[in-house]
């Protein structure tokens, strides 16, 4: 699971809500961000489901021709959510494996809107960030101030000596080109500086 920074960015996890939530705007922020991530010619690691964000997400990179990679609990199966469509559907047996299998095939996070699982997947990446068990980007793409009050949060947080360093702050942007665009950058700043290169 420990990863040195200093490789390119082949694949992104996305973490995303199995609703559509109330706005139209959620789903059609997944499709674009699948969408430029197959453009981009990057592998899309998700949860795996057939219903929602997910599937919203998942269809449109499948559509653009891009790679995608679905990571689903076995009781998931059984319910009839998994992604029979995606590239290559990988079942495993608990929630637990699926976000360390999430983990260990991507290069990089985003979290887009969802619910308690979506932020719990977001902040164990950024725990483990913190802890210097990864060193991925992550980034949140905001659709309608929907992370406002969170990067409030995390602000406060830092300010009040609970967060330390800037590995556990996410990239913020409401344009999927342009945030995936800082996450590569931020990849290629972390190699940098693990080889000693000068970043100008």
């Amino acid at each position: 699971m420990v990863r040195r920074a200093g490789g390119a960015v082949t694949s992104v996890c996305v973490f995303c809500g199995s609703s559509d939530g109330a706005r139209p705007a959620y789903a059609a922020a997944a499709s674009a961000l699948g969408r430029t991530l197959a453009e981009r010619g990057l592998t899309l690691v998700y949860g795996g489901s057939n219903v929602g964000m997910m599937r919203a997400l998942a269809d449109a990179a499948l559509r653009a021709g891009g790679r995608v990679v679905g990571v689903i609990p076995e009781q998931l199966v059984g319910w009839e959510r998994a992604h029979r469509g995606v590239t290559d559907l990988r079942v495993v047996g608990s929630m637990h494996e699926r976000k360390a299998l999430m983990v260990e095939l991507s290069d990089a996070f985003v979290a887009l809107p969802g619910g308690v699982g979506t932020l719990d997947e977001l902040f164990e990446v950024l725990t483990w960030a913190q802890l210097g068990l990864h060193h991925k980007p992550c980034g949140l793409l905001d659709v309608e101030g929907y992370f406002d009050d969170l990067v409030r949060l995390i602000d406060r947080a830092r300010r009040d000596g609970f967060l330390y360093g800037s590995a556990a702050i996410p990239l913020l942007d409401d344009d999927p080109a342009r945030l995936l665009d800082r996450i590569v950058e931020a990849e290629t700043t972390a190699a940098l500086s693990t080889t000693g290169a000068d970043p100008q």
